[in-house]
């Protein structure tokens, strides 16, 4: 699998800089360009606190086109007022001049501290300084660019064949803290060299981001500037998919095994986590109740400290899916830590506790619930919750 992420597809450069928002250096500015314009779709926070460069890029994606992202780290650029929505619209127009564009096709993010004004000077130069920077090469940079108290970046590429033409999609993400389902995602920004309609694109990518990063949660937080967009440029060359039928659906399968991948990298970077945590909830009579079965028991404060305290106390699993919404019989359910089963019919059964510890003591955990009510399933991940997790909030702006 390619590692050059957003610049894998026919048609994208990409360029990461330092540009004077974060300090000691570090890249806070990242720019995807498309070298032809694009089919544009986005899903976005549902927070009701939205930051300037979400509305300005929800205005500038509703007709579907769009040739070039702009994001910062460090500053969110939300709560800022009147003097926060000029400087978002700043940002594209600066990108647009240099890229001879017009500033409604390009996507403008930021992530970072709220109700600090961007120092929009010092962004403006580095837009331009970027711009000139921009390669093929330039993904990880541009990876590097959007992270806030991530470890590490996040990128995805997927290959796949329509008809007789190669297509790839790749992906970069950033996330670690302020993620929480029903929103879209902290940052992600996807590019595709598929032609693909609007319209259609927005359906793929919403049904996408329903699988993946809405099924993440590290803290409970939904942040006022999530977002998640995709640019397909159509440069592979494959039938034009304009609706449903095969190709939609190879298509969405590829789709969401980039976002998939990049929700678990999410979830496996979460502030201060030692510990990855997927959770499989099987049984359930819909689809719906699956996803909120399984996103209460990975959004669990009691659940995640078990994990990380090593405890197998399989009652908070239980627990978290009784109070979830979700529709079942509980006293048909069984659970299971790892390969152990510790909860059968509802009640207690007896297991190893030392062999349940040793499933916790791994890095990568699976907790299992069955609900014994349907056929329907549903995966969600998350993290344990440390000490460090505090630690990194108490300080986050200093």
């Amino acid at each position: 699998m390619s590692q050059n992420g957003v610049t894998a597809p026919m048609g994208y450069k990409a360029a990461g800089v330092h540009c004077g928002v974060k300090k000691q250096g570090k890249k806070d500015l990242a720019l995807i360009y498309s070298e032809v314009e694009a089919s544009a779709a986005g899903v976005f926070t549902r927070n009701k606190v939205k930051a300037a460069p979400v509305l300005l890029t929800l205005k500038n994606i509703a007709g579907g086109r769009a040739q070039a992202i702009v994001a910062n780290s460090g500053n969110a650029n939300a709560c800022t007022g009147e003097v926060g929505m000029r400087d978002a619209l700043r940002m594209a127009e600066v990108a647009a001049a240099e890229l001879k564009l017009a500033p409604g096709m390009v996507v403008v993010a930021s992530t970072g501290v709220i109700g600090v004004r961007l120092p929009i000077g010092e962004i403006e130069a580095g837009i331009r300084r970027a711009v000139g920077l921009l390669s093929r090469d330039g993904s990880r940079d541009a990876a590097e660019a959007i992270l806030t108290t991530d470890t590490r970046t996040k990128e995805v590429v997927v290959d796949l064949k329509l008809g007789s033409s190669r297509v790839r999609i790749g992906g970069m993400a950033k996330g670690s803290g302020m993620i929480h389902p029903n929103m879209a995602t902290m940052l992600s920004f996807l590019t595709t060299d598929a032609a693909i309609d609007p319209g259609i694109l927005q359906e793929a990518l919403r049904a996408s981001v329903e699988k993946s990063f809405n099924m993440v949660t590290v803290d409970g937080d939904t942040s006022t500037n999530d977002m998640v967009v995709i640019l397909a440029n159509g440069l592979a060359g494959n039938p034009r998919i304009t609706g449903p039928g095969r190709d939609f659906m190879e298509f969405q399968e590829a789709l969401d095994e980039v976002t998939v991948q990049l929700a678990r990298m999410i979830a496996g970077d979460g502030e201060g986590a030692t510990k990855f945590v997927e959770v499989r909830v099987l049984g359930a009579p819909t689809a719906a109740d699956a996803r909120l079965a399984a996103r209460a028991i990975a959004s669990s404060n009691l659940v995640k400290t078990a994990v990380f305290g090593e405890d197998p106390n399989w009652g908070r699993i239980i627990a978290a899916a009784g109070y979830s919404g979700a529709e079942f019989d509980w006293e048909k359910v069984d659970i299971f830590i790892g390969n152990v089963k510790t909860a059968e019919g509802g009640a207690a059964v007896p297991f190893n506790e030392e062999e349940a510890r040793n499933e916790l003591r791994k890095h990568d955990i699976v907790l299992t619930i069955d609900l014994k009510s349907g056929d329907q399933t549903a995966t969600a991940w998350t993290c344990d919750l440390t000490y460090d997790y505090v630690k990194i909030n108490a300080s986050y702006r200093s």
